[in-house]
């Protein structure tokens, strides 16, 4: 049975910005389908950020966070986004703290480099992860996942999910959807979004 959840998502100067917009996205218009399907909406989806202030994305989007983690409820899903602002993020012991207390939620998620900050701050150490292509070797180099696996989408370790990055954040929220809400739940918010990827180009290189 849908029961009401918190999904808090981290941001933070330097997130880039689809990382954790397609989440949200996935997670708001998940509320919607249950409108759609004649129920209430049970998520409450806010954006967290260390001082509840506003923060300047990767690529100049400023964005209003709803509440400071000081503010925060307890949360039944957090998504931890990437982005250059995560190698400055990595050595806050305050947000790292946070984090780690917030590791008792249902669902802990990351997307691309966010799961640099899982690990350091616990969710993630000692677990199979994946993050952007790119980040991999630094990522293993660090030595606090217990594998860190590439050429996939997202990795699932006990309540501890990581994304490659970017699109593949959404990917894994409408899987989280899944999860919580059920598969034909998780069809029909996809389908709302008109989510059916077909780029024209090829990712490889």
């Amino acid at each position: 049975m849908t029961r009401n959840r918190t999904i808090g998502i981290l941001i933070f100067d330097g997130v880039e910005e689809l990382d954790f917009v397609g989440p949200y996205e996935v997670f708001t218009m998940s509320n919607e389908a249950h409108g759609f399907e004649g129920r209430e909406r049970p998520d409450t989806v806010i954006l967290i950020s260390e001082t509840g202030g506003p923060i300047t994305g990767a690529k100049g989007m400023r964005v209003e966070a709803h509440v400071s983690i000081a503010d925060a409820p307890k949360l039944d899903l957090l998504l931890v986004p990437g982005g250059q602002g995560t190698r400055r993020e990595v050595e806050n012991e305050k947000l790292l703290a946070w984090i780690a207390r917030q590791a008792a939620a249902e669902w802990v998620a990351s997307v691309c480099t966010g799961a640099l900050l899982l690990c350091a701050a616990g969710p993630a150490r000692g677990k199979r992860v994946t993050t952007h292509w790119g980040f991999i070797e630094q990522l293993r180099q660090r030595g606090e996942a217990a594998e860190v696996l590439e050429n996939i989408r997202y990795v699932r370790d006990g309540n501890v999910v990581t994304a490659a990055g970017v699109s593949a954040g959404i990917d894994m929220a409408l899987w989280l959807a899944g999860q919580m809400h059920g598969e034909s739940h998780a069809r029909l918010t996809q389908r709302l979004m008109e989510y059916d990827p077909a780029p024209p180009y090829s990712a490889a290189v």
